[in-house]
């Protein structure tokens, strides 16, 4: 048993390290109503990664992160623009179009390369078992520093995303401000995708959110009970890569769905109401 802990030790810390920062990303992002942003950002950055590789970049080096971190600044500044029109057209919209033209560009550039298949399949879901010790580390050292502009700047960023209205009215800089909070989750978005891949990414973003807004109120409350339901779901989503012997990400994201299914059932058996609006909780 020991063996096999610290087999999936490394993966387990992975999965800590990204629960840290997407967590409290995820509670933007379900203010905001783009749900699918971080799915559309999270295929531009493989989309990068890929032509990193389509170029001669070796997978998981410096220069192949930058092509991606590039592609995914592009994206930040298409998002920015769309929220601008956002009364003539839904950001979702947007969102929806980025990520199925980044889909089709992506098979596009595998299809040119000999292992195609293979790097589509690595792109959704990641290489968490291979993680090394020095990327889990590099990867936390960014986060940390990204999490301190974010504290930094919390009041700009949460007005933003809980009284965006209010916000225009102090007279804010609203596309700039924007610019900034899609420019730095694209940062977390680009080193994530190399470790977990698309679809773990996009889970670990909006499941633990999601689950905890059924039954609590409050940035803060939200942000502690959602780090604990990501802990949870890592443990018994490698437990169950192990005992089902399936790819590792898959079964996260799967126990991940589990969970929601069970804590939905859950709040409709419980008597009592909660208003489930973020935008209700304080984030003070």
């Amino acid at each position: 048993m020991y063996d096999i802990a610290m087999f999936f030790l490394p993966a387990f810390v992975a999965c800590l390290v990204l629960l840290g920062i997407h967590v409290y990303l995820g509670i933007h992002v379900i203010t905001r109503g783009v749900i699918f942003v971080d799915l559309a950002l999270a295929q531009i950055a493989a989309l990068g990664a890929m032509c990193g590789l389509f170029v001669g970049a070796e997978p998981g080096s410096t220069e192949s992160y930058f092509v991606s971190l590039g592609f995914t600044f592009v994206g930040a500044i298409l998002f920015t623009l769309a929220r601008s029109q956002a009364k003539r057209v839904p950001v979702e919209a947007f969102i929806g179009i980025v990520y199925a033209v980044a889909s089709a560009v992506a098979i596009i550039v595998a299809n040119k390369g000999p292992h195609g298949a293979d790097e589509i399949q690595q792109i959704m879901v990641g290489s968490l078992l291979v993680v090394t010790p020095e990327r889990i580390a590099v990867t936390a050292g960014v986060y940390v520093v990204i999490a301190a502009i974010h504290y930094a700047f919390r009041e700009k960023f949460l007005r933003l995303s809980f009284d965006p209205e209010g916000a225009e009215r102090s007279g804010m800089s609203i596309a700039w401000w924007d610019l900034a909070f899609y420019a730095t989750f694209g940062v977390v978005i680009s080193l994530s995708v190399t470790i977990g891949g698309v679809l773990l990414v996009f889970t670990f973003l909006v499941v633990p959110t999601v689950i905890v807004a059924l039954f609590t109120q409050g940035v803060g409350r939200r942000l502690l009970a959602g780090w604990g339901v990501g802990l949870v779901g890592s443990v018994l989503g490698l437990a169950a890569s192990y005992e089902f012997d399936a790819p590792t990400g898959a079964a996260v994201v799967a126990t991940f769905g589990s969970l929601l299914a069970v804590a939905l059932v859950a709040r409709v058996l419980i008597p009592g109401e909660i208003q489930t609006d973020l935008s209700s909780g304080s984030h003070h």
